[in-house]
């Protein structure tokens, strides 16, 4: 018997309608932890990085980790691996809410998805008992239809996970929903699903999850419970009164609040899409995910014409995509563009920043009204609403919009107007002002994503600390330990929101004290700090190795020209470009890969990954 993993995967063949069960091996999952490292460690043994990522042979792969479906704080997330029809790629898109726990609570760590089904589907999991069930009658339906349908025909208490009509069209940055409202929003893993006509995965679990050693389990939650309570005695914590959402204040205050396709770093109407504008105006409740005690999700309904809906959300990352890159002010209109996004099945990010850089182009002559269908100024709230329907539905100019701002730039002439790194488009922090994010962005693994080792914590947020944004003489070692802890956050089945200010030691290099507690307490594996740091920085030299056989290398640890070469015209960062080049060098050095990004064999035979190291000798030459 496992504790902690439940030591299974269980393998869908679409094409064969076929299922069935496959031990894991204890070692990987010590190696590998779990959930992102797991998906990652079957992703580079079982796929081929040069096939179509929308064609059957490319791997949809949903695990969890260890710790999700636990009483560990926030121990809510699971995480989704695959090729990225986006990006080309390695992408992997995490989410929370209830689905994860339930996955885990079925005995399982991982689903691997291959092939294409005939007609549409959905896997149905209950307790022990798989199986494929025709969805035909859910094609085209919504993500909340199909999320209420599902469940009054399974059971009541039952998880889903299904894409929307984004996804059923290859929208190329399609998200998979579950719970109604929770997204693994990036890179288009809902496309990925809507290319193997899979509709949904619903799951009921019978058990909980084991645990080696349950007292002591027990009673470092409870640890790190109480610290958290005590801290909300002197300070609430801004996450539960307004949600991400106000992370609009810092990003103003400190420049980087991209602003009208990254032309600016400050935003005059921010104080109309504040989170505190947001909680006063349309806030219901706020809402946690499973074993969470922050409750940052916000329930919001708006009642203003033309814009009234209710559901979930926006969080900040919405609010920056669709609000002040696209220069909208409007809140109810960027929150009933983020209701849509949900409803289709669609990442708010990719979608506000490819309008965003459309507008752009059409107010600078690039883009002709005519191909539009109307005027496309920054400024129109109902313009990113209409726009947003018609991406979902690949409607008229939706069709292009649906294809990501890189190609949309370059089908019009300029993809130097397309905010992206490696195809997948910018969070919302401009990396002139902050220059560890620049080094983040350029080297993720997935593309631009402030989820691959966030510097805004430490540059921003003063999360454990505060370190100049400005500098990026001391960033690359700062970048590369936060990548490999966020690895292990992501691997173990955690939220970084709780993680990072809670189970890390307070230093810049964050030591992940906590996890590892919580980690040798639930499984019984018998981490050590080295050990588990090894596996973190395991996992990111997999992704990379990835990423150089689907043929990338350091042209692609790239920005684009207005990050390097235009200095931001305002703000406190007013002046400032992204010095990208003088940290990628180091940066490379730290990591042990040669001067064109490529890990070398000594780094990854130190790693234990022998076989990568032989596999990379057919790639390319070290």
């Amino acid at each position: 018997m496992m504790y902690g993993w439940r030591g299974k995967a269980l393998r869908v063949d679409l094409n064969r309608k076929e299922i069935c069960e496959e031990k894991l091996d204890p070692q990987v999952l010590k190696d590998f932890v779990g959930g992102r490292g797991l998906g990652m460690y079957y992703l580079i043994r079982e796929a081929d990085p040069l096939s179509d990522p929308l064609g059957e042979q490319n791997l949809l792969i949903m695990a969890a980790g260890p710790l999700t479906g636990t009483r560990a704080p926030t121990g809510a997330r699971y995480m989704v691996m695959t090729q990225s029809p986006l990006t080309g790629a390695v992408t992997c898109s995490n989410s929370s809410g209830f689905f994860p726990a339930e996955l885990k609570k079925t005995g399982l760590d991982m689903i691997i998805f291959d092939g294409k089904a005939r007609e549409p589907v959905y896997l149905w999991i209950d307790g022990e008992h798989a199986e494929l069930r025709s969805a035909s009658h859910l094609w085209g339906k919504n993500t909340h239809e199909t999320h209420d349908a599902l469940l009054a025909e399974t059971d009541s208490k039952a998880r889903v996970a299904c894409i929307g009509p984004a996804g059923e069209r290859l929208v190329r940055f399609a998200s998979i929903m579950n719970d109604r409202d929770r997204a693994a929003g990036r890179s288009g893993v809902g496309a990925v699903m809507g290319s193997k006509r899979l509709k949904a995965v619903v799951v009921r679990g019978k058990e909980e999850v084991p645990i080696w050693d349950e007292a002591s389990f027990k009673e470092i939650c409870r640890k790190y419970y109480e610290k958290f309570q005590e801290v909300q005695k002197v300070q609430p914590s801004t996450l539960r009164l307004h949600g991400t959402a106000v992370t609009v204040m810092a990003t103003q205050n400190h420049g980087v609040f991209p602003t009208r396709n990254f032309q600016q770093g400050t935003f005059e109407g921010w104080e109309a899409i504040h989170g505190e504008t947001l909680t006063r105006k349309y806030l219901v409740s706020p809402k946690a995910c499973f074993s969470c005690p922050i409750a940052c999700g916000r329930v919001t309904r708006v009642t203003e014409a033309p814009f009234q809906g209710e559901g979930e959300g926006p969080e900040y990352e919405t609010i920056y995509a669709l609000g002040s890159d696209c220069g909208v002010d409007n809140l109810a209109a960027v929150t009933k563009a983020n209701y849509i996004c949900n409803e289709m099945g669609m990442d708010t990010i990719s979608m506000g920043a490819t309008i965003a850089s459309a507008m752009e182009l059409s107010e600078r002559g690039y883009l002709p009204e005519a191909d539009v269908g109307r005027p496309l100024r920054f400024g129109d709230a109902e313009a990113i609403v209409e726009l947003t329907r018609m991406t979902g539905l690949r409607e008229g100019f939706g069709d292009i919009l649906a294809e990501g701002s890189l190609r949309m730039a370059q089908e019009y002439g300029h993809p130097e107007l397309a905010m992206v790194s490696k195809g997948q488009e910018f969070a919302g922090y401009d990396p002139r002002g902050e220059q560890g994010m620049g080094l983040a962005y350029a080297t993720s693994s997935i593309g631009a994503s402030h989820m691959r080792g966030d510097p805004a914590y430490i540059e921003l947020l003063g999360v454990p600390m505060l370190i100049d944004p400005l500098t990026w003489k001391d960033k690359p070692l700062i970048v590369k330990d936060w990548q490999e802890v966020f690895a292990i956050i992501d691997s173990a089945g955690l939220c970084v929101f709780f993680t990072v200010r809670n189970l890390v030691a307070p230093t810049r290099d964050i030591r992940p004290i906590g996890i590892m507690e919580l980690l040798n307490s639930a499984t019984g594996a018998g981490y050590d700090m080295a050990t588990l740091i090894r596996a973190g920085e395991r996992i990111c030299n997999i992704e990379r190795f990835f990423l150089v056989r689907a043929g990338f290398s350091r042209k692609d640890d790239t920005l684009p020209p207005r990050i390097l070469r235009e200095p931001l015209p305002d703000g406190p960062a007013k002046g400032m470009v992204c010095h990208l080049d003088e940290m990628l060098i180091e940066y490379y050095q730290l990591r042990g890969w040669n001067q064109n990004g490529i890990p070398t064999e000594a780094k990854l035979r130190e790693l234990g990954l022998e076989k990568v190291a032989e596999d990379l000798k057919k790639v390319r030459k070290i």
